[in-house]
């Protein structure tokens, strides 16, 4: 972060609530967090940075529990599942209020329509295809489970139906991440009615413990405590996130006071962090994986064995202690460490640069092969460094003769390039969305997100995988799962479209004074239970 930024930064959160000391009297927790959300709007969510900034506004059908992945109530109380899997019917708490705003004074309760609304129907109709008597609820439309969701079907002011067009056994934990939460019906009417349906997106309005204040691109977004919340008033005033894209500059501002909270530190940063008796460090295995991925439609990464030998040329080991110090796990399959149904009997290809030399003459590479190396602009938690880990890669492969061409570009450039099958070697990672293992398998190496627009970079469809993906979601059984989802490992390590690189462990950083924050393996940060001690 650039100083002057950095003032901005401060001169904005003193201007909303005062100098710090105040805030510590208000109780305003201030989070410095990676980046600046694309959008607070559910439906057009894409990052992971943009779901946390959207968390504090908004709640969903069903949770997760804190620190962990369990599904537990939330604005539905209870629901029930039909023989077949593919009928949920959820019973809506009642009394549940909608926030306000300037433009916006709310006249119910969360009510099934909104439901209906949020999943792409119109209000007191029925239909996921956002078709229905009055077509202006299609601007809203959250196409968050669109392929999945058959119809949306209202049994009374306060049960829904959502009919599923197969069984899956992710849907549960789709319907707990902050692309789908429950909209307002009536604030969507009305930005309609007024002529003015960019408000909808600009300033949402849910039933989350903290509405929107205020939104300052690449400098903060203010919230204040939701008084009407359904699960009670916030122990915090006032929530601010500093957006603060470095991770020295976090720790700085957390060792000055100017925020309590620092998402992300680097593993270099540890033992000052530890030193500090002002500060806490917190960390817990990541549902997260760091990779590089193999265009395997572009020659000669189509033939296995040169994907092989390039697995074979990277030093992982090296990467893990310069990148990784401490922090991460040697990965060998898609799944993280820390998901259940990772296949640990699986090893990481050795290094064994002669061995990838071998493969390489076996499959007429001989030499004068030129390949581009795209690398993220900026570090995140399954990548601490980026730069770096492209030039020990590019370093590895040269030494067998592979010219590498190292290349990046912001991040939104960065990553439309990589989903539209721009790159052939591209680092890349993510972090789990629901906690299930379909959302890593069947996300990033499916064979319809191989298509243009989708995230599986590598490209790579194989029938055999796919069919697994697909009976493990037809099932709920754990271990009938686990036992599908090792078989669909066994193909990817055997076909090596990815270089597996680690599983990395999610760190925060904290002052003394925080309460109750509870880490979680998803990586995202809820401060909805928070409190700062006197």
């Amino acid at each position: 972060m650039s100083a002057v930024l950095r003032l901005l930064t401060l001169a904005f959160a003193i201007a909303a609530f005062g100098s710090p000391a105040a805030a510590e009297a208000a109780k305003t927790l201030v989070f410095c967090s990676q980046d600046s959300p694309e959008s607070l709007s559910p439906p057009r969510a894409a990052s992971s940075i943009a779901m946390d900034a959207i968390r504090p506004v908004f709640d969903t059908l069903v949770a997760f529990a804190p620190g962990s992945t369990d599904i537990v109530p939330s604005l539905a109380e209870n629901w029930s599942i039909s023989a077949d899997g593919r009928d949920y019917t959820f019973h809506l708490r009642q009394g549940v209020a909608f926030q306000s705003s300037e433009d916006f004074a709310p006249t119910r309760p969360m009510n099934a329509d909104d439901v209906i609304f949020t999943f792409g129907g119109t209000p007191g109709e029925t239909g996921a295809d956002g078709s229905g008597k009055d077509g202006e609820y299609e601007a809203f439309r959250n196409s968050g489970l669109k392929g999945i969701l058959e119809k949306v079907t209202r049994v009374d002011d306060h049960t829904v139906t959502l009919r599923l067009a197969r069984p899956d056994a992710a849907f549960l934990s789709e319907l707990a991440i902050p692309l789908n939460a429950i909209l307002s019906a009536e604030y969507g009417h009305r930005m309609m009615q007024q002529g003015t349906p960019e408000r909808f997106d600009a300033r949402p309005i849910g039933t989350g413990p903290f509405r929107l204040v205020d939104f300052r691109q690449n400098v903060a977004v203010r919230y204040q405590a939701f008084e009407e919340h359904w699960r009670g008033r916030p122990a915090i005033d006032t929530l601010v996130f500093s957006i603060t894209p470095t991770a020295s500059a976090r720790l700085q501002k957390l060792i000055a006071g100017e925020c309590h909270v620092a998402a992300s530190p680097e593993p270099s940063e540890i033992g000052a962090i530890r030193a500090d008796p002002s500060l806490r460090l917190l960390t817990i295995p990541g549902l997260s994986i760091g990779y590089l991925a193999i265009d395997t439609t572009k020659k000669p990464f189509d033939d296995v064995r040169v994907r092989r030998a390039l697995t074979m040329a990277i030093d992982r080991e090296a990467i893990l202690s310069a990148i990784y110090p401490g922090t991460g796990t040697p990965a060998a399959t898609p799944l993280p460490a820390a998901s259940w149904a990772n296949d640990a009997s699986i090893k990481p290809y050795p290094y064994d640069p002669k061995e990838a030399r071998r493969l390489l003459l076996e499959a007429g590479v001989t030499g004068g092969l030129t390949v581009d190396l795209w690398y993220p602009p900026e570090n995140r938690s399954y990548n601490p460094d980026a730069n770096r880990m492209a030039r020990m890669i590019a370093a590895d492969l040269e030494v067998l003769g592979i010219k590498v061409l190292r290349k990046s570009a912001p991040w939104e450039v960065y990553w439309r390039k990589l989903m539209g099958g721009e790159t052939t070697l591209a680092l890349a990672g993510w972090i789990g969305d629901n906690g299930d293992p379909d959302n890593f398998m069947e996300t990033l190496l499916g064979c319809v997100a191989a298509e243009d627009g989708g995230a599986n970079v590598a490209r790579w469809c194989d029938g055999d995988f796919d069919a697994l993906l697909d009976q493990a979601r037809r099932v709920t059984d754990k271990e009938t799962r686990a036992s599908l989802y090792a078989e669909a490992q066994a193909i990817f390590h055997d076909q090596a479209p990815w270089v597996p690189i680690a599983s990395a462990r999610f760190l925060v950083a904290t002052r003394n004074n925080v309460e109750n924050f509870v880490m979680s393996p998803l990586g995202f940060h809820d401060f909805s239970n928070v409190d700062l001690a006197e």
